[in-house]
C-alpha cells in the first residue's frame, strides 16, 4: 500500500507527521505500506526523507505522477487548495491530488483567508495524534 505524504516550504509539517508514523503504528502495518514523501522544493523533500520515508521525490510532475497510484494521501488541507503555501503549491498540484482515487487524510491547518466553519481549531500535535489514530484504523 503506497501512503504518501506531501509538505512544502520548510516540510515541517510532512516530516512531524512521518515521524510520527514511524514511532507511533506498529510494526504490522509499517510492513505493508511504501511511505513516500513528495516535496514542493528540495528542501521539504530532504526534512521527509530524513524523518523515515522509504522514498521521495521533488516538484509538480512527481506529486502529479505519484498521486495517480496512490492509495493514502496525507497532508495539511493546502494540498488540495490551488497557489495555497505561500504561492509555492500549483494549480495542477491540488488537482492532481484533488483528482487521485486516493483516500485523503487533510489536516485543517491555518491557511490564508480560508476558514473551514464547523473545524474546531486544535493544537497541531492533537491533529497529528488524531490523523495517526485513523491511520492505524485504515490499515
Amino acid at each position: 500500500m503506497t501512503v504518501v505524504v506531501i509538505d512544502g516550504q520548510g516540510g515541517g509539517i510532512g516530516a512531524h507527521i512521518i515521524e510520527k508514523m514511524q514511532k507511533n503504528l506498529p510494526e504490522s502495518s509499517l510492513d505493508k505500506i511504501d511511505i513516500v514523501a513528495l516535496g514542493t522544493n528540495a528542501i521539504a523533500t530532504s526534512l521527509m526523507m530524513k524523518a523515515g520515508a522509504n522514498k521521495a521525490a521533488t516538484g509538480e510532475n512527481s506529486i502529479v505522477q505519484v498521486s495517480r497510484s496512490a492509495d493514502i494521501i496525507i497532508g495539511s488541507w493546502a494540498i488540495v487548495i490551488p497557489n495555497s503555501m505561500l504561492g509555492e503549491y500549483t494549480q495542477v498540484m491540488a488537482d492532481a491530488v484533488a483528482a487521485s482515487r486516493a483516500r485523503k487524510l487533510l489536516v485543517p491547518l491555518p491557511q490564508q483567508g480560508i476558514e473551514m466553519i464547523g473545524v474546531t481549531p486544535e493544537p497541531f500535535p492533537h491533529l497529528i495524534d488524531k490523523l495517526i489514530d485513523r491511520l492505524r484504523r485504515i490499515l
